[in-house]
């Protein structure tokens, strides 16, 4: 993974409908060569997939919640199956498990508080292992962004010779930078 690499992730994140050669040209590499470095992403596992993200505009009215839901219990087979009935429904788009709090964050999206209530009484009211649950709707989106923070970039070439430490500048005792070998 190098800064060329990282560069080609920022742009596809931000726009991944760029063709091939409209990368190649902006980050000065051949067309060959740019394809060869998107599909290793892909193949490495950096890229998981590529969506198209709708104008919530043109969808029309939706309501998104924030829902909060605690267990009863929360040993590992109830959490993941908890976890496992909640990711296969489609009104769910993020699901964490977190901690201190609830056991569970949900981001749900419906077309209105009907659709609530049925998402509620499929995945809240049906389960006797939810032991409470604390929805809020948001009433404006602010800010919605998909982009990960990326790593930095590390050397492509072999990592500088390490000499014996004297502790002067750039050994991790006198001050200086260490470096952690990639």
């Amino acid at each position: 993974m190098d800064a060329t690499d990282l560069q080609l992730l920022d742009a596809l994140q931000h726009d991944a409908s760029h063709s091939n050669q409209a990368l190649a040209e902006r980050f000065n590499l051949s067309p060959a060569t740019c394809l060869r470095r998107v599909r290793r992403l892909h193949e490495g596992g950096w890229i998981a997939r590529e969506v198209a993200l709708l104008d919530p505009q043109r969808v029309g009215a939706v309501l998104t919640a924030v829902i909060e839901v605690s267990l009863d219990r929360q040993d590992a087979a109830s959490l993941d199956a908890f976890e496992a009935r909640v990711v296969a429904d489609e009104a769910v788009q993020q699901c964490y498990r977190v901690s201190p709090g609830p056991d569970f964050v949900l981001i749900a999206t419906v077309r209105d508080m009907p659709g609530y209530q049925a998402l509620a009484q499929r995945l809240f009211t049906t389960d006797a292992n939810v032991r409470n649950v604390k929805a809020f709707f948001s009433i404006k989106r602010a800010k919605f962004d998909t982009r990960m923070p990326l790593p930095p970039a590390t050397p492509s070439g072999p990592p500088p010779a390490a000499g014996p430490s004297q502790g002067g500048r750039g050994s991790p005792s006198g001050g200086g930078e260490a470096h952690a070998a990639p």
